[in-house]
C-alpha cells in the first residue's frame, strides 16, 4: 500500500517551491501521495520562536553563502531551470495561503498552487498585492473575485490557523517540513530520506 507524504506548505518559502518542482520524480519512484497542507511559516515561527535563516544567520561567516551553493546543488541536480529568487522578498502571504484554501473548495486548489507558485519563483510577482494576485488568478482562468472575496470567510481563516497551529504541535518549525507517518524531516536537502522513508 502506497504512503501518504504531508508537506507543510507556504508559498513564501523558495525552498518550499524547489521541493515542489523536485516532487514527482518521488512520486515516481514510491507511489506516494503527496497532501499540502497549507499553513502560515509566520505563524509557524511566532508558535516556535524560529526565525527566518537570514536573521538567525546573517551574521554567522560564510553560513548565508553555504546555503546558497546548497540551493544550487538542488537545482542543478532537479533540473530546475526557472527559479527565479523573487526580488519582493518576504512576501506577505496571508492572502494568497487563504486564497488556496478558497480555491480548494471550488476544486481549482491545483490550478491555483501552480499558478501562484509561478507568480512568486519563477515571474517575480509581488503577491502581497491583491491587484496582482487578481491580475494572476484572472491569468491562469481562476475567477480573482470569488476567490479574493472567499479569503475573507472567518472559516478559511480559521482552517489555515488551525494548520499551523497543528503543524506546529507535530513538531514542525519551518517550511518545507514533511510527515510521513509519525517521522518528521525538515529542509528541501532531506528529500532522499523522505523517498527512502516512502519506500
Amino acid at each position: 500500500m502506497s504512503k501518504t507524504l504531508d508537506f507543510i506548505f507556504d508559498f513564501g518559502s523558495p525552498n518550499a517551491y524547489l521541493v515542489w518542482k523536485a516532487l514527482p520524480g518521488v512520486v515516481t519512484r514510491t507511489g506516494a501521495r503527496v497532501n499540502v497542507i497549507p499553513c502560515l511559516l509566520g505563524g509557524l515561527f511566532k508558535l516556535t520562536g524560529n526565525q527566518s535563516p537570514m536573521a538567525a544567520f546573517g551574521g554567522v561567516k560564510g553560513k548565508l553563502e553555504y546555503e546558497r551553493l546548497e540551493t544550487q546543488r538542488f537545482i542543478d541536480k532537479h533540473g530546475i531551470t526557472a527559479f527565479r529568487f523573487n526580488p519582493h522578498f518576504p512576501v506577505n502571504t496571508l492572502l494568497i495561503m487563504r486564497g488556496l484554501l478558497a480555491a480548494r473548495r471550488v476544486n481549482m486548489g491545483d490550478a491555483f498552487l501552480e499558478a501562484v507558485l509561478k507568480a512568486m519563483w519563477e515571474d517575480g510577482r509581488k503577491m502581497d498585492d491583491p491587484a496582482v494576485v487578481a491580475e494572476v488568478l484572472g491569468e491562469a482562468g481562476l475567477d480573482a473575485t470569488a476567490i479574493l472575496d472567499a479569503t475573507q470567510d472567518p472559516g478559511i481563516k480559521a482552517e489555515l490557523a488551525a494548520n499551523t497551529n497543528a503543524a506546529a504541535a507535530r513538531g514542525a518549525f519551518g517550511i518545507p517540513t514533511f510527515f510521513v507517518d509519525d517521522e518528521m524531516f525538515f529542509g528541501k536537502e532531506r528529500l532522499g530520506q523522505v523517498e527512502e522513508q516512502l519506500l
